[in-house]
């Protein structure tokens, strides 16, 4: 097993990053956040992951998985977290 560090490509801009990025610090998981607006080198790696489309949250987890745009539930499924606590409304 990896011990590298969960790593989310976000832009400020981006509602589904930011939602992403919430369901990650509500379950506690560590992460490093690259703003692709801000890196011209992340831009070129989320290109490369996506073939070619700049598509943002792409989220590398430790293990070496891919998610892009990816929903809670397949976020929580992902990180082995249960997926049946409700956000508070």
């Amino acid at each position: 097993m990896s011990n590298r560090r969960l790593k989310i490509y976000t832009t400020t801009s981006c509602g589904d990053c930011k939602l992403a990025k919430s369901v990650l610090d509500r379950a506690g998981v560590d992460y490093e956040e690259i703003d692709i607006d801000r890196d011209p080198d992340a831009v070129a790696t989320v290109l490369a992951i996506n073939g070619g489309y700049n598509t943002v949250p792409t989220i590398l987890l430790p293990d070496g998985r891919v998610l892009v745009e990816p929903r809670r539930h397949s976020l929580l499924a992902a990180l082995g977290l249960e997926a049946s606590a409700r956000p508070h409304a």
